[in-house]
């Protein structure tokens, strides 16, 4: 009864207008990429200090779940994650919109957030302090465990290329130790240079590594940048929930994993979508779907990123240690308005945090149709936009965006060369999410290492300090068999296909000569790990991608050289990533040396393709050159217009470009507008503005 009485607390109007109110305009500031759950949070913490304790925390929690829903707007529509949560949800996502079923995708993480967080909120409600006891059992080795078994879970899912998964893991682990160390306090890899001394900020290369490899893409081909459907079919609701409802095994465990995970502060929800999809693709009947627009690989993405939300607050409120960033700034939100974190918090302020909880899943049931309203209009809007409009526009997200996480022209920098970078290792199979990845668990997986190799020494056992514990064990055995389950069981399924072939040519009679290849097809073993050694030896030799790895290993060389100045804290780890860097590129070297040499290829892209692509990244270029000179928005003017024709493939009439002018205008005045004078940031100013 008691329960109730809270439940009802939380349905008072003014409750309930916060729970929507911050739902929504959660769900628009994840969809832009750079403005992030923590950046909404934080910015209206101090607006909730004159309400109520209970309807401010209901604002905040709603912002913030909101938040990691709204990150798939982004990942579906334009191949972007909104949040880091959202990486895995692109790899499905965008095929899916790409072949016009953009509805359909949104459609389906909308039901998929919603159970997600609904799952994650009655953890939260019901099972707080026993499941808080869970977050106290992973010590250092298990966080190092654990966010290496996030980098090979990437790395597996590069189907075909897992070794250069592995690679650009460990590119990301690089990029991620560049500025001052976790752990130790040392200056690395910064090349003498004060903009590095920051280091990588994630938000920036995750714009750059997915954001700018699109906008190259999209000026290359006059193709729209996403299939119309036919028809008006809107949101496709019950076709989703069919979907869904055939999927409820996979909604079911992905939440639940995302709650857990979300209960380990630091794991976040990119580590639970990633082993979530992962789950959800190993016990598929159908795994080569995924990656290529299937369904339930969006399902499984954002059902346990969105559980992650209520999972971690779980050791937010019961241990005071915040989960992830946005709870962070929501604890620190909690003890200003007098709350006191720790066991005794549901019994003695319990009308406050069960408020809150109720408010929480009240905002998340409220995510259902406001995500359903705004996801109609949403894809049938991007893919109707033209090039003219899109590609500026989006290229003015990145550049805002990436600046607005720290008032700093050197994150755009940043991300532009990470972006351009990105295109070119993505264009030779090595993809952005292991990067990506690697770089947000890079401080995880650091202090983890350093930590157990700290105590490991103390106690003269490291090899046990890392090997020797029963949770550690578990996450090896599950990395180790999530990077060789595609080699021992990746032909199973063709074996069982040639058996059904066989069959049924033997229930058809066939002659002899045939029943004979039946009879040896049938003989062939289910589980044959040097098939899958052969079939990636037969693939033509990829040129490229040595010349890649070859420079991979000089920059790891020469990274190990650098480390003579560091002290042992911060050198270890450095040292570790390099030698597994040095030993994967030289594998992949000599299984390239192995192949056949790949024969000419008919270039695939006009020269006019090229030019454009050089072209866009000319322009950012400038533009980022020019913000101290003319200004942020003269120069943001400037570069729209530049792009719109960069990405303009056809004689348009003076009137239309007349209105594709104004609309530039209106998007990047109101646009600065936001940034500037709502959300207070400071925007750079030049000679002429």
């Amino acid at each position: 009864m008691e329960l109730l009485g809270y439940f009802l607390s939380a349905l008072t109007p003014l409750n309930i207008l916060m729970a929507l109110g911050g739902v929504v305009l959660g769900t628009i500031i994840g969809a832009l990429p750079g403005l992030s759950a923590t950046m909404a949070v934080a910015v209206l913490v101090p607006f909730t200090f004159t309400m109520d304790p209970a309807t401010g925390l209901i604002a905040l929690g709603a912002i913030y779940t909101g938040a990691i829903y709204g990150g798939a707007f982004a990942a579906i529509l334009v191949n972007t994650p909104g949040t880091p949560s959202a990486i895995a949800t692109t790899f499905d996502g965008f095929p899916m919109a790409k072949r016009g079923d953009g509805n359909l995708a949104i459609t389906l993480a909308t039901l998929a957030s919603v159970f997600g967080g609904l799952v994650g909120g009655i953890f939260l409600l019901l099972l707080s302090p026993p499941l808080a006891k869970v977050a106290l059992a992973f010590g250092p080795p298990e966080y190092f465990w654990l966010a290496i078994f996030g980098l090979t879970l990437i790395s597996a899912l590069s189907v075909g290329n897992t070794l250069k998964g592995l690679i650009g893991g460990c590119i990301g682990l690089m990029l991620a130790m560049v500025g001052v160390a976790v752990v130790g306090g040392d200056i690395r890899f910064t090349m003498d240079t004060q903009m590095l001394l920051g280091g990588f900020d994630i938000v920036s290369a995750l714009i750059g590594l997915y954001c700018i490899p699109v906008l190259i893409d999209l000026v290359a081909t006059p193709d729209p940048h996403l299939k119309v459907e036919q028809g008006n079919r809107g949101i496709r609701l019950f076709e989703a929930f069919g979907i869904a409802w055939k999927s409820k095994f996979n909604v079911i465990r992905s939440s639940v994993i995302g709650t857990i995970i979300g209960i380990l502060p630091g794991a976040g929800g990119s580590i639970a979508g990633l082993v979530s999809y992962s789950e959800a693709r190993r016990s598929s009947k159908t795994p080569e779907e995924f990656g290529n627009g299937a369904p339930d690989g969006i399902i499984a993405t954002e059902s346990a990123n969105n559980a992650t939300v209520g999972g971690g607050f779980i050791p937010t409120l019961v241990l005071g240690i915040p989960g992830t960033p946005p709870d962070a700034v929501i604890l620190g939100a909690l003890l200003v308005q007098g709350i006191k974190i720790g066991p005794t918090l549901f019994a003695q302020q319990g009308e406050i945090v069960y408020t809150f909880i109720f408010g929480l899943l009240i905002a998340t049931a409220l995510m259902l149709p406001a995500g359903l309203l705004i996801g109609r209009y949403a894809y049938k809007s991007i893919a109707s936009i033209p090039k003219t409009v899109l590609v500026p526009t989006i290229a003015f997200l990145t550049v805002v965006g990436s600046f607005a996480i720290h008032s700093n022209l050197h994150d755009v920098q940043m991300m532009l060369v990470l972006g351009v970078i990105g295109w070119i290792l993505n264009r030779y199979g090595f993809a952005p999410s292991p990067i990506v990845l690697g770089l947000v668990l890079g401080q995880i997986a650091e202090q983890g290492f350093v930590q157990s190799y700290l105590i490991g020494n103390a106690t003269s056992n490291i090899v046990g300090m890392f090997f020797g514990r029963p949770i550690s064990l578990a996450i090896v055995a599950l990395a180790a068999f999530t990077l060789l389950y595609p080699v021992l069981f990746g032909n199973r399924k063709e074996k069982a296909r040639k058996r059904a072939v066989a069959a049924a040519k033997n229930y058809a009679e066939t002659d002899g000569e045939t029943a004979k290849a039946d009879e040896a097809t049938l003989s062939e073993p289910v589980i044959n790990p040097m098939a899958h050694l052969k079939g990636v030896i037969a693939k033509p030799r990829d040129t490229a991608g040595m010349g890649i790895v070859v420079l991979l290993v000089l920059m790891a060389v020469w990274a190990i050289t650098q480390t003579s100045e560091m002290s042992p804290l911060g050198s270890v780890f450095p040292i570790t990533i390099c030698a597994t860097l040095i030993v994967f590129s030289i594998v992949l070297f000599a299984m390239n040396l192995l192949r056949k040499p790949a024969g000419a290829k008919s270039g695939d892209q006009t020269s006019e393709s090229v030019s454009r692509r050089i072209a866009l990244i000319v322009v950012m270029g400038f533009w980022v050159l020019a913000i101290p000179l003319t200004g942020f928005w003269v120069a943001a003017i400037l570069a729209f217009l530049s792009l719109a024709r960069v990405s303009c493939y056809e004689v348009m009439p003076a009137k239309r470009i007349i209105v594709e002018t104004l609309a530039g205008f209106a998007i990047v005045t109101g646009l600065y507008w936001l940034m500037a004078d709502v959300l207070l940031i400071r925007m750079p100013s030049g000679l002429l503005f």
